[in-house]
């Protein structure tokens, strides 16, 4: 089940939320819970161990963290700092071992199969669908066990609270990847406001819009050029695509987070915000410090600045940043395509470290151009697995010599014609200024009912199957 989906939209978040209302205060993290895991069981129904995988994952971390945490009376012989570590240590194993042999494992043996002798390489290749979620849940539920081993005072024995943090269905498949902190006040006690249900009700119309209404009608123009063959495109159209592909992505997860922003409203708690306008970024460091914030908010405070971050020298923060951002390339996918991904963004955000970032922003008419070219490639190394078909594309976008011929020269405005609008109204979304309009008039009958025009048209757009599943689900 999807956020975007028409059993969600008009089933499961009104029974829900009804039932939730009603319920007693000190019962609501329980129905939370119980409707997080039938949320999860209704997407997993044709896998039903994936739920049972979640379920047993959150019963092992709830008994990990409270093993770490050690809160037993002080009568009674308190754990040694090394028998912590040794629980933290049995935690990332059986989080991140889950994470590998579901995400990587298939990668690597079918890489060593290649290398090695014929004789040799024999190694099964273990491909299986990926539970959804699993990359969120592990960062997630992680983080909380580091906090917990460096000595945040978080309640352990509240099992309900916790259970309902770690599977919490708003932000449980993509995300945003949540720290216990931010919610364990409302999780012990949260008012419940008509303010709060009304501003959460319009966060998830607009995700809701930019997911039906821009993400999966830019996206077809994505496709479409998939069809054809990159081998076929003219410049102008190979350009187009990697344009269409980079709103796509952006609308398509910044519309998820929204949403599960909006849900959290009306559940009575504040998520972390994800997204803040990156494609108005001057420097590829400022773009990253806007695009999925949580996740760099992960890096940073778990793996860059356990490292040393920046406090070591010039050489010591160029491999730290080698680390993260190969780390941040294997998070997204098994692929070779993610980790050349990772090597480019750590290039240009190290040359931005060495000076560059700092003449970009005194001269941001150009650092606003250099974002313009370096967004849409670095996206496209993203988007194409295929290093050959990646290769094609990249002669297509700069006319290199001895390509082939278009099949149709003007074929750029034809699909023009088609897409150049929305083009257009994606470019204008990306920016602040749709929001700054919105709130000028958002208390008026204006703004409320565009919204309601834009619930209807996205549940009428789903209605004749101009749907597609979330991009981020399958990282």
């Amino acid at each position: 089940m999807v956020f975007s989906s028409l059993p969600f939209l008009l089933g499961f978040m009104p029974i829900f939320f009804i039932i939730y209302y009603l319920m007693p205060d000190n019962t609501k993290n329980g129905a939370l819970f119980a409707a997080s895991v039938i949320f999860y069981g209704v997407g997993t129904w044709r896998r039903p161990w994936y739920l049972l995988l979640l379920l047993v994952s959150t019963a092992v971390n709830i008994w990990l963290g409270q093993a770490i945490a050690d809160k037993r009376p002080s009568i009674l012989r308190r754990r040694p700092q090394s028998a912590k570590k040794r629980f933290l240590y049995l935690g990332l194993f059986w989080n991140f071992g889950q994470l590998f042999c579901f995400k990587y494992l298939g990668f690597i043996c079918e890489n060593l199969n290649r290398i090695l002798p014929e004789s040799l390489a024999v190694l099964p290749v273990f491909r299986p669908e990926l539970p959804p979620g699993i990359s969120f849940f592990t960062f997630q539920v992680v983080s909380y066990l580091l906090d917990l081993y460096w000595g945040a005072s978080y309640d352990t024995h509240a099992v309900v609270p916790v259970a309902t943090y770690l599977c919490m269905f708003p932000q449980l498949i993509a995300g945003p990847i949540i720290h216990y902190a931010e919610v364990e006040e409302a999780l012990k006690r949260r008012r419940h406001q008509m303010k709060q249900l009304d501003q959460g009700l319009r966060e998830f119309c607009m995700g809701l819009g930019m997911k039906v209404l821009l993400a999966n009608r830019i996206g077809n123009l994505w496709r479409e050029i998939g069809a054809i063959g990159y081998e076929s495109i003219s410049t102008p159209l190979a350009w187009m695509g990697i344009a269409a592909f980079s709103f796509q992505l952006y609308f398509d997860f910044y519309g998820y987070s929204l949403m599960a922003r909006g849900l959290g409203w009306m559940l009575g708690m504040r998520f972390p915000q994800n997204f803040q306008y990156p494609y108005i970024s001057v420097s590829m460091t400022e773009f990253w410090r806007r695009w999925h914030q949580t996740l760099g908010q992960w890096f940073r405070d778990y793996v860059y600045i356990p490292l040393g971050g920046s406090r070591q020298g010039r050489a010591a923060t160029i491999r730290n940043l080698l680390i993260v951002w190969l780390l941040t390339g294997i998070w997204h996918g098994a692929g070779w395509n993610f980790l050349l991904w990772g090597l480019v963004l750590f290039g240009l955000i190290s040359l931005e470290k060495l000076g560059l970032k700092e003449w970009l922003e005194q001269n941001r008419f150009f650092g606003h151009v250099y974002m313009l070219m370096a967004i849409p490639l670095t996206w496209l190394v993203f988007a194409v697995s295929n290093i050959g078909k990646l290769t094609v594309y990249f002669g297509r976008l700069f006319a290199l010599p001895g390509g082939a011929k278009t099949v149709f020269g003007k074929d750029y405005i034809k699909y023009g014609k088609s897409y150049g609008l929305l083009l257009l109204a994606c470019f204008v979304f990306c920016t602040p200024l749709p929001r700054k309009l919105y709130r000028r008039y958002a208390h008026t009958w204006t703004a409320a009912l565009g919204l309601l025009a834009v619930f209807w048209l996205s549940v009428y757009c789903l209605y004749i199957g101009l749907n597609d599943p979330f991009l981020y689900f399958q990282f």
